[in-house]
């Protein structure tokens, strides 16, 4: 089992900065890659940043430049530190994670979902 805590949304003014934080736990062996998706009212959910157990980053094209994500591989926990927030950007944001268990099970696990509100 697999859980995933998402910490750090909130609401905040167009231009400001947010951190969200996702914390990995459970009977697992390793994590594989993890990362953060969003889903806005009406839209489908989109890749927000992933970030691999070897540290390679993917990003979204909105947020290229704007957003960075990173990894404590020791605390199972990625942050995804966010500069210049657009009102654009308000979304549920999910953190995701790969996993491996001591049985080799294999896991794609979700967040609950963090509100991120920018205003204009």
């Amino acid at each position: 089992q697999v859980q995933l805590v998402e910490s750090g949304g909130g609401l905040v003014q167009a231009g400001g900065s947010l951190r969200l934080s996702c914390a990995g736990s459970g009977s697992i062996r390793r994590f594989n890659a993890m990362g953060w998706y969003r889903q806005a009212p009406g839209k489908q959910r989109e890749l927000v940043a992933v970030i691999t157990s070897s540290g390679t980053t993917n990003y979204g094209d909105s947020v290229k430049g704007r957003f960075t994500i990173t990894r404590d591989k020791s605390k199972n926990t990625v942050y995804l530190p966010s500069n210049s927030l657009k009102p654009e950007d308000t979304a549920v944001y999910y953190c995701n994670a790969g996993a491996v268990d001591y049985h080799d099970r294999a896991y794609d696990s979700w967040g609950q979902g963090t509100q991120v509100t920018v205003s204009s």
